[in-house]
């Protein structure tokens, strides 16, 4: 395909960007999707506004906070604007059949595996000195999974939104919903079911996942009821 040009983004007073210096998978994006005007994007280069990110609201259950004494019991990962959840959950055979300390190893691949298909990775808590990311990570390491290198996926993190621009009291992902939005999904959190769930009791396994999902669906409305005062900044992964 040769075909050399300019794109102009929306605005007269916004700069053109030469089309040679895209990426090529930019223009092969551009070729193959239509604007809401029917034309390809290399057609009607005005409407492009850059690839649509995939962005994917991540939460973790585990048996502890720290990841060098506790393991992962389930993930979801819910996909921007669509229902689909990728999630799983560790099983009474994945312990029974584990070496002292891999019991999540299944599981830790499984997630890395998820998360590897989204560009964008929104988190409650789960950033940097916090939760989420900094436990799966440590589990993939501990347990020889290859993670996500430095600058391949981005995140953001809700929590430090809220603590910048809000003042809702306690900065839970419970609270924050109750307060903006009105409402949560959110169910109790019982010790004595993670610590069944642990165990592999499968009962306990399967409310600790449909809390994990709860916790996504809650997490994705309250993401977008509170990004417009902030500038979006991310940060790697």
């Amino acid at each position: 395909m040769a075909f050399l040009g300019f794109i102009r983004f929306r605005g007269d007073s916004l700069p053109r960007l030469n089309l040679s210096r895209l990426r090529k998978d930019e223009i092969l994006w551009m070729a193959n999707h239509r604007c809401p005007h029917r034309h390809t994007y290399i057609e009607h280069q005005d409407c492009y506004e850059g690839i649509p990110q995939r962005i994917g609201f991540f939460d973790i259950e585990t048996t502890a906070f720290d990841a060098g004494f506790g393991i992962l019991l389930s993930y979801a990962i819910k996909g921007g604007g669509k229902d689909k959840i990728f999630s799983d959950a560790i099983t009474l055979d994945d312990i029974r059949k584990s070496k002292a300390g891999d019991e999540d190893l299944r599981l830790v691949k499984n997630c890395v595996r998820d998360l590897s298909q989204f560009d964008r990775i929104v988190t409650h808590y789960g950033n940097d000195y916090r939760f989420d990311v900094p436990f799966i990570r440590t589990r993939a390491v501990a347990l020889g999974v290859p993670f996500p290198a430095y600058g391949t996926i981005k995140q953001e993190d809700t929590y430090t939104i809220l603590k910048s621009k809000f003042k809702v009291g306690r900065n839970r992902l419970e609270t924050a919903c109750r307060v903006l939005l009105g409402e949560t999904e959110k169910n109790h959190v019982d010790p004595k079911v993670w610590r069944a769930a642990g165990r592999g009791d499968a009962k306990a396994l399967r409310y600790v996942l449909d809390h994990n999902k709860r916790d996504v669906r809650d997490l994705e409305r309250l993401y977008e009821k509170i990004v417009p005062f902030t500038k979006g900044i991310s940060r790697s992964l």
